[in-house]
Formats: structure tokens, C-alpha cells, sequence
């Protein structure tokens, strides 16, 4: 008989131990302030029209990871979505990763669940899932249900790119108000993987760049600028509709994506170093904002549209590389994307300078129109570039929402 599952948020007590990476990063619990409460105490449906983590309010944390799928039998790939969309169901909730629980199962067989949620509330977590364009190879039978825009994304100029950190069949993003609940669900979600897909690269990310919400502030990102000011917003249906939901009519041959989106990733590190010698001045005409307010060069509040006809004296007030002129929808055609970057500092490179920069993370209704051109655009003339490196990239097919009794991506496979 099944056990009745176990919520963390009823367990108490006990020192609670977190192996490896996962361990370490959740140990800045420890010393850096506590979430605020109300956000930790928040938890987000996993089941509903489109998936969670895309609109919802972007929290403070992330733990993303792309997987590699390992088996080719195809119900054995169907199972473990399956056997995610369950886990990811409890999880969000606060409960378990599995039935059981960390510690109410056989004494003599490995939990199912690793335990270092413990006692934690669901601290606002989403799973998000997504498909990567080697998903639909010659192995699982999907190749003409491939989206026809789903393929690895071009090699833009300046990118460096580690194949080891790019691309993926799957891939995870997992969001919260607490890392541990974050690491907590892509490891378990990783230990159900086991003997059918494994991980092939992952990112923590702290301090989100962007806001997804009306109700958010705009943050900062690690060159101390606020960032994300015009991103697509949750209570913006019509700029949702046009710009992050894949319509039923845009292909086809991808007919079970509609109400989902693509997922775009990119690791980008920041000379953090170079950055900080540069004069204040040097920084805002890079940017084309002021460091403090965020207002455009051109205005005195951040929500300001800048003018980029206006002069001082002979030049343009916002110079021609300004990253803000350059990447501005009024530059491509009116596309917007919502954004879901973080920051991130992963210790020290072979130089002595910091391993530190953006995770950037987007979504778009297509990404050969909304995200290509506008990268082309940046890797060529924006002036932010001789201080960035991209380093990894990946796209992902994000499929809609799960209903009650079905599983992500089940009508990609029906």
C-alpha cells in the first residue's frame, strides 16, 4: 500500500545535511539574510493553463539544469516526464519529491526523497520544463513534430561558447525565495533521471535581473545597473499574447506547443574587473542610463521612453552604441521578450578575476524574430560587448501547461 506522502512543512527539528555543490551553495542560508517570510510561505499551482515560472513573479533564487536523455526507449522517455510531473506537482506544493518522504519510507531502501528540504515551506518554488531541438532526433519518433524555429541557436560574434555548457535534450528551471528548495528540486528531479536522462550542465543564480510583475522593483545587475526596464510584464495579456505565447497558427508541424513558449538561455560572463575602472560618465553613455535612477539619458525617471533624437551639443544624447538605442524594440520591428536572468559569481577564473555575470534567461513566442536579430544586433555594434563573453547558450520549446491527469509535453507525444 502507498504511504501517505509527506509534507516538509510538517517535519521539525533534526540538523539537515546537503551533499557537494548543492550543499555548498544552499549554505548561504546560513549567513545571508532570510527571505522575507510571506515570500517563503508563498506557493504557486504547478498545474494550470500555461507552465509556472515564466509569469510568475520571479523569484530571488534559481537552480537550472539541461539534461542529457540517456535511454532511447521512448515509453521509458514518456515515464520519466511522468514521474517529473508528479514531483514537480508535490514539490510546489511543499511536499516531497517522492510519495513517501525522506524519512517515513523502508529503513533498508533509499528514500525518496533526499531530505534537505526539510521543514522548509515551498518558499514560492516553480519547475519549469522545456525541450531542447537534439530532443527530436531520430530515437523517440518526434522528428516532424519539431517546431521549425526549435535549432541551436546561431554562433553570434564574441560568443566563446563551451560545448559542455550549451544546448540539451531537456531542461529544468527551478525558481524560489530559498536556494535550498530550489537545489532541493532540480537534485531530486536529477535522482528520478537516473538510468534515463542525466544532467548535463546546470547554473545557480541569485538576485534576479528582471522583474515579471507590476508589483516588483526593477533590480540591478553585477554592473550595478538597473536592469530589465522594459521587460513583458504578468498583467500585460496583449504583449504576453503577442510576444510570449506560441499561437496555435505559428506552425503547423508544432500544433502541441501552442500556449507554450521558447526558452532562451545564455551564460554571460561580465569583466567585472575592466568594468569597475571605467568613469561613471563612460558607464551611463555605454549604457545609455543614468547608474542611479535608471531614467534614460534623455529623461529623469526610469519609465521615461528615451529621445534618441535629442543632441548635446553636435552628438546624440544616447550615443549609437548605447546598449539601451541598440536593443530597444523601436530598433526590431516592436518585439519584446520576458526576461528571467540572474546573477551569478562562480568563485575566481584561471586569471584571479571573478567568475561572475548574467544568466540570462528569456522568453519569446519565436526566437528567429524576437531574440536572433536583436542579439546580431548587440554582438555587432553594442558597446556593452567588450566588457561581456557569452559562454554558454541553449533554446528550449517550453510546452504549456499540465491539466489534472496528464504530464508536460503529453501532447507532443500523443
Amino acid at each position: 500500500m502507498t504511504q501517505p506522502r509527506l509534507s516538509r512543512r510538517g517535519l521539525l527539528g533534526g540538523s539537515v545535511a546537503a551533499a557537494g555543490a548543492a550543499g555548498a551553495f544552499a549554505a548561504g542560508r546560513a549567513t545571508a539574510s532570510e527571505p522575507d517570510e510571506a515570500a517563503r510561505a508563498a506557493s504557486y499551482a504547478f498545474r494550470g493553463e500555461h507552465q509556472a515560472g515564466i509569469v510568475t513573479p520571479a523569484q530571488d533564487r534559481l537552480h537550472f539544469a539541461a539534461f542529457d536523455v540517456t535511454t532511447d526507449d521512448r515509453d521509458e522517455l514518456v515515464a520519466l516526464l511522468r514521474d517529473w510531473t508528479e514531483a514537480a506537482d508535490r514539490m510546489t506544493q511543499g511536499g516531497s519529491a517522492g510519495e513517501v518522504g525522506p524519512v517515513e519510507g523502508d529503513p533498508l531502501l533509499p528514500p525518496d526523497d533526499t531530505g534537505e528540504a526539510i521543514g522548509l515551506p515551498p518558499s514560492g518554488l516553480t519547475i519549469t520544463f522545456g525541450f531542447g531541438p537534439s530532443l527530436f532526433d531520430d530515437r523517440f519518433g518526434l522528428a516532424d513534430r519539431r517546431p521549425g524555429v526549435l535549432r541551436r541557436l546561431p554562433h553570434f560574434p564574441a560568443d566563446a561558447l563551451d560545448p559542455a555548457t550549451s544546448d540539451g535534450d531537456l531542461c529544468v528551471q527551478a525558481c524560489a525565495d530559498d536556494p535550498q528548495v530550489a537545489v532541493h528540486a532540480v537534485r531530486n528531479l536529477a535522482r528520478i533521471a537516473f538510468g534515463r536522462a542525466s544532467v548535463r550542465w546546470s547554473q545557480l543564480g541569485f538576485g534576479r535581473t528582471s522583474s515579471t510583475s507590476t508589483s516588483q522593483s526593477t533590480p540591478r545587475n553585477l554592473f550595478g545597473f538597473k536592469d530589465g526596464t522594459e521587460n513583458v510584464k504578468a498583467e500585460d495579456g496583449a504583449a504576453l499574447a503577442d510576444h510570449v505565447w506560441v499561437g496555435a497558427d505559428d506552425d503547423p508541424a508544432a500544433g502541441w506547443l501552442a500556449g507554450g513558449s521558447y526558452l532562451v538561455a545564455r551564460r554571460i560572463a561580465m569583466r567585472i574587473e575592466t568594468w569597475d575602472r571605467q568613469p561613471l560618465a563612460d558607464q551611463e553613455a555605454f549604457v545609455g542610463r543614468a547608474k542611479g535612477s535608471g531614467a534614460p539619458l534623455t529623461g529623469t525617471d526610469e519609465h521615461d521612453a528615451p529621445d534618441f533624437n535629442a543632441a548635446t551639443g553636435t552628438v546624440t544624447t544616447i550615443a549609437p552604441d548605447a546598449h539601451v538605442r541598440v536593443v530597444h524594440p523601436d530598433a526590431h520591428g516592436g518585439v519584446r521578450m520576458l526576461r528571467r536572468g540572474y546573477n551569478f559569481v562562480d568563485g575566481s577564473n584561471a586569471l584571479g578575476g571573478l567568475d561572475a555575470g548574467l544568466f540570462f534567461l528569456a522568453f519569446v513566442r519565436d526566437p528567429d524574430t524576437h531574440f536572433v536579430p536583436v542579439q546580431m544586433a548587440m554582438a555587432r555594434s553594442d558597446a556593452l560587448m567588450e566588457y561581456l563573453q557569452t559562454t554558454g547558450s541553449a533554446l528550449f520549446a517550453v510546452p504549456p501547461g499540465v491539466g489534472e491527469g496528464e504530464h508536460v509535453g503529453q501532447a507532443l507525444f500523443a
